[in-house]
């Protein structure tokens, strides 16, 4: 089962890139606002978890705490694989649209929910449209963006994710103490609202339609885009030899002898990024307040490492492209890792305003830029597969994270044990992003 997560774009040259810079920014737009309303619903869970912990209706502990993070995630896991499979055979446009749907409607569910099951069950369907979005808000990215840009339009797009986590952080502090979670949770039902602009300007995959044989849709579609010249050639996706791949083909490359080693690379340091990500957006709100913050304290923490970590995003995609990807994200996972550690002292605010930053940038922005770096690595016929199959065992460490934030709290473990785990973590997505080699030069094409 195939993810559009990363096909490839036109198989032009860089001098007669034919897609003009408006169409480009209209894309890049438009995914950015999606990507943001789905930061939103992840990272409000760990904006509420304080307030959610503490609601004695339902009396949570810790492991429940950590448990109602991973609903989603599973939720994530499943509808990356089957939003991104349908987009495939129905069109991107629509699956993007479907997931915008899904995750926006099931957050009034979780807000209104009676129990922490019911609140479960929402968020883990919310999570199909979470998952769902991402590989085919990257792919759109990708298809329509200029090779030299590819990297630093993939972490504009994605900043969106962190700043929607920032609104998160920065709703439930002022609204969390006076209306409650239930209000916060409720809020990210809002972009809803985006569906008829989407609906309206985002435009459907040339590839899509050129591999389902529409090339007449193609043409049509690329002349109100300003796309010119228009090949059906460089739309399509085949093998070295010129032969349409299929599942088997494209899967069997990632474990051949040039590109195995990569592959263990790229999954064990998306797992561990992954992990990274979700866990510190569940919990770190709460071990701040562990550490002794107050609660608006502990959720400006959230903020500041959210607003870091979306710019970040776009500096190390921009480093990436300039000085390369390997040592510009395994620095980076290094200095997260050191970040992280480094809240375990007893610093002034302002020094773990700094810390939490670094650990931002190190962690959310470098895994994100990490996933484009999945994308530009393989064949152009193995890249949709080999991305959607990372980015599932990813997933795993997304569901392990809030996971493993619940198991050392419930362990009443001093919270220092939160920052030394995490900061393993981190520096073993460095690791294995250093053990991934060089690519093949036959197959740097763009």
């Amino acid at each position: 089962m195939t993810t559009p997560a990363a096909t490839s774009p036109p198989a032009t040259s860089e001098s007669s890139w034919p897609v003009p810079d408006r169409t480009t920014n209209l894309v890049l737009t438009l995914c950015w606002a999606t990507i943001l309303a789905e930061g939103y619903d992840v990272g409000v869970l760990g904006a509420v978890m304080p307030s959610l912990m503490a609601y004695e209706p339902w009396g949570l502990d810790p492991l429940q705490a950590g448990a109602l993070g991973s609903a989603a995630l599973f939720g994530m896991m499943i509808g990356a694989m089957l939003i991104g499979s349908l987009s495939d055979r129905l069109g991107r446009k629509k699956m993007l649209i479907t997931a915008v749907a899904i995750f926006t409607t099931t957050q009034l569910g979780a807000a209104l929910a009676p129990t922490p099951e019911i609140f479960a069950l929402f968020r883990f369907l919310g999570g199909l449209g979470m998952g769902g979005l991402i590989p085919v808000a990257a792919a759109l990215t990708i298809e329509y963006s200029h090779p030299k840009k590819r990297s630093l339009n993939y972490g504009l797009m994605y900043s969106g994710y962190s700043l929607g986590i920032l609104v998160a952080a920065l709703i439930a502090l002022a609204t969390v103490e006076h209306l409650g979670w239930r209000w916060v949770v409720g809020f990210g039902s809002i972009p809803v609202l985006l569906i008829p602009l989407l609906l309206w300007k985002l435009p459907e995959s040339l590839e899509t339609l050129v591999a389902k044989d529409k090339h007449s849709e193609a043409a049509s579609q690329a002349k109100r885009l300003g796309i010119a010249p228009f090949r059906v050639s460089d739309w399509s996706v085949a093998t070295e030899s010129g032969e349409k791949a299929n599942w088997k083909k494209s899967f069997s490359v990632m474990f051949s002898g040039p590109f195995a080693l990569a592959t263990v690379g790229f999954w064990i340091a998306l797992f561990c990024g992954l992990l990274l990500v979700y866990g510190l957006n569940t919990w770190l709100p709460n071990i701040m307040q562990s550490a002794g913050y107050e609660l608006g304290s502990s959720l400006t923490f959230l903020a500041v490492f959210s607003l870091a970590s979306a710019i970040g995003g776009v500096f190390i995609g921009g480093a990436a492209d300039k000085w390369g990807k390997k040592i510009i994200l395994v620095t980076f996972y290094l200095l997260g890792a050191l970040g992280i550690l480094m809240l375990m002292f007893p610093n002034g605010i302002v020094i773990n305003y700094l810390f939490v930053a670094v650990a931002g940038v190190g962690t959310i922005a470098t895994s994100l830029v990490l996933t484009g770096w999945v994308a530009d690595y393989y064949p152009p016929y193995a890249r949709a597969t080999a991305t959607g199959w990372a980015l599932s065992f990813a997933r795993i460490g997304a569901i392990v994270g809030p996971l493993l934030g619940g198991w050392i709290a419930s362990l009443e473990l001093p919270f220092e044990w939160n920052f030394i785990v995490f900061a393993i973590v981190g520096a073993m997505a460095a690791l294995f992003v250093a053990m991934i080699p060089k690519k093949a030069k036959t197959h740097q094409h763009v």
